[in-house]
């Protein structure tokens, strides 16, 4: 088959070591259009400061190649990061979306965060809602959604060719699979929706959202379908559902909340933007007591 930039995208990815996140730029060629997946925005829990170093990289890069910038595609409401998804909609344009059922997560936290009475929970914060496989493009490129709940109700992988964005589900295969003890979460549907992102060509590319490297190699931001399907430690070929599902509950047992997962989900539900200030003209975040 003859590869084309319809069929095989160029991706320029950034790692964030602090979260252990990847933003991904998907372009079409150089002078074209892109989107950004899952930027960051950088934040210290301990003095509640802000900063945009991680997003300005992305920036920068997309600048220098002369992008136009279509979509900020978020992957599910992060409980380890905030997005920077704002930021760069005001610096580069593009719409910023979601996958539909951001509308359940919304649905949840409100009442854990104790969220304003009118904070709606019907996604509107979002330029754009995404359903399972809705098909959109980015310049040249032609892309699908697709819904791959567990981790989150919200999950969605982003499939741009022979790439594929797949949010929390897939971590490097020496890493394993995405936790789904936050609220919503199911590991029965993390299995099941990994399996569709298995089934695809063993040579398709799987850009990570994070990696958490258990030795000292580098970070992986890509690996192929046939790598996961041999290697990775969760859901390898051969692993049945009940075996995956009774290995990750237990797992998740053991785990704590990730250091940012408060500041950040309040956040993320709002599609990047801070709590609306108060009176005294400051925005707050909350930490609400003995709730996850």
């Amino acid at each position: 088959m003859t590869t084309t930039t319809a069929t095989r995208p160029l991706v320029q990815s950034f790692f964030d070591p602090a979260t252990g996140t990847f933003t991904h730029v998907v372009f079409d060629r150089v002078g074209g259009h892109a989107a950004i997946v899952d930027p960051v925005l950088d934040f210290d829990p301990a003095s509640g400061r802000t900063r945009r170093d991680s997003a300005d990289q992305v920036i920068a890069f997309v600048r220098e190649q002369g992008l136009t910038v279509d979509w900020i595609l978020e992957t599910h409401a992060h409980a380890d990061h905030l997005s920077a998804a704002p930021h760069l909609k005001a610096q580069l344009g593009g719409r910023i979306a979601i996958g539909e059922a951001i509308r359940r997560v919304q649905g949840v936290f409100k009442p854990i965060f104790n969220l304003e009475a009118d904070f709606p929970t019907d996604g509107s914060q979002f330029d754009h809602l995404f359903t399972d496989g809705e098909a959109f493009s980015i310049g040249d490129l032609q892309a699908t959604a697709w819904h791959v709940p567990g981790h989150t109700p919200a999950d969605l992988a982003y499939v741009v060719g022979d790439a594929v964005f797949v949010g929390d589900t897939l971590f490097p295969p020496d890493v394993g699979t995405a936790r789904c003890d936050f609220p919503g979460g199911d590991a029965n549907a993390l299995y099941r929706s990994i399996q569709r992102l298995l089934a695809l060509p063993a040579e398709t590319r799987l850009f990570m959202c994070h990696d958490y490297p258990q030795t000292e190699r580098e970070p992986v931001a890509e690996c192929s379908v046939g790598e996961q399907r041999v290697g990775n430690i969760h859901v390898h070929d051969g692993v049945a559902e009940h075996a995956f599902v009774a290995m990750r509950q237990a797992r998740d047992a053991t785990l704590g909340m990730p250091r940012l997962i408060l500041p950040s989900i309040q956040v993320n539900v709002r599609a990047g933007h801070l709590p609306p200030p108060e009176a005294d003209g400051r925005c707050y975040l909350k930490l609400p007591i003995d709730a996850l």
